[in-house]
């Protein structure tokens, strides 16, 4: 199939699919006439690529983990250090929470203190 059916039945616009492909992510052929041709099996890992996306996962991440995933959950094979890989990104956006969260109280409390010197004046 051409790109722009590939689109269709993903919901996926053309130039992502050619930033997935640059990415490493997809390999179409190329048919005779220069065109990309991509197989049946194209439209499972950009649903799967998709779903990566969703996870907070970046393309460079996805690469490393496509050739581990199957279906269209996706699952994820116990390849080679996949639970190291995951778990080091798990604690990272763990960290990223917790400076959130330091951020909120933060500005919780200048909020509160602001408002609390607009009253009394």
């Amino acid at each position: 199939m051409r790109i722009g059916e590939l689109s269709r039945r993903t919901g996926v616009r053309t130039h992502q699919l050619r930033y997935y492909e640059a990415q490493g992510l997809l390999h179409p052929e190329r048919a005779p006439s220069g065109y990309r041709a991509y197989g049946e099996d194209a439209v499972a890992t950009v649903r799967r690529i998709r779903r990566l996306l969703a996870a907070g996962l970046s393309t460079e991440d996805i690469a490393y983990l496509l050739p581990c995933a199957t279906g269209t959950g996706p699952d994820l094979a116990p390849c080679d250090e996949l639970l190291d890989f995951l778990r080091t990104r798990l604690d990272g956006i763990d960290q990223s929470i917790d400076t959130l969260q330091r951020s909120r109280e933060a500005l919780h409390g200048y909020l509160e203190r602001t408002e609390r010197l607009l009253r009394a004046a």
